[in-house]
């Protein structure tokens, strides 16, 4: 009996093939097996990342997950997948699972990593996280010497992000998408909207550094905003 393969989550970073890591490269490069997701019906942004090192010859498991609010079709999907990487491992091969940014940072890994873990070894490598990627785009330094940083997604409540976001120097604010017009409401409400920084597919070539008060009224999917509530801290 063959014995089994190993689940291995590689970190692309934000979209730079550039920033995609020299440990990474190499496990694409030499990949048997790659799998990846993608918006169904659309292409899968994370194989785009890694198109150039992906081998002629490697068998490609494309996960097409659904954009919906409900739960189930997206963990439908994954259990799809999940299953079909299983028989590749179950037989011996290696399985390389692409995923944008890091791979426990909001990385679709996590799911697939949830549902074979108990059953397989599994390895991950980090990647470059959508948040170290605008800060570099934005030159806004995170933290310094005791600073802390609040990383909230956009969709809580404002009650919620309110009582978050106190004690933090900096803010980071994601999963904007359609709720972008509320948060910069919110924002100027707690006077912060001239500290903050909008920031959209850091590092690509269509990427955007504003302002939030010069921001679009609609955010793409890769996209967040920067709040430095402290001026100068790290001075």
């Amino acid at each position: 009996m063959a014995e089994q393969g190993v689940l291995i989550g590689v970190g692309l970073g934000p979209g730079d093939p550039g920033l995609i890591t020299r440990r990474a490269a190499g496990l694409i490069e030499a990949a048997q097996v790659i799998a990846y997701p993608a918006l169904a019906g659309g292409e899968s942004f994370a194989r785009s990342i890694a198109a150039d090192l992906i081998p002629a010859g490697a068998a490609e498991i494309r996960i097409d997950v659904p954009m919906s609010r409900a739960r189930k079709p997206a963990q439908d999907a994954y259990d799809q997948g999940a299953a079909e990487i299983a028989a590749h491992l179950q037989a011996g091969r290696d399985v390389v699972a692409l995923c944008e940014g890091d791979p426990l940072f909001y990385g679709s890994f996590m799911y697939l990593q949830a549902r074979l873990a108990d059953r397989f070894l599994v390895e991950v490598v980090p990647g470059v996280t959508s948040i170290t990627a605008c800060a570099a785009q934005a030159r806004l330094p995170l933290a310094a010497r005791d600073g802390v940083v609040t990383i909230l997604p956009a969709t809580l409540p404002d009650a919620q992000l309110s009582a978050r976001m106190d004690g933090a120097e900096t803010l980071v604010l994601m999963k904007l998408g359609r709720h972008l017009p509320r948060i910069r409401t919110f924002l100027a409400a707690q006077g912060l909207l001239d500290r903050a920084t909008y920031v959209a597919r850091a590092g690509l070539p269509d990427g955007v550094c504003l302002p939030l008060a010069e921001a679009p009224e609609e955010a793409p999917y890769f996209s967040m905003i920067l709040v430095a509530k402290e001026t100068d801290p790290w001075l």
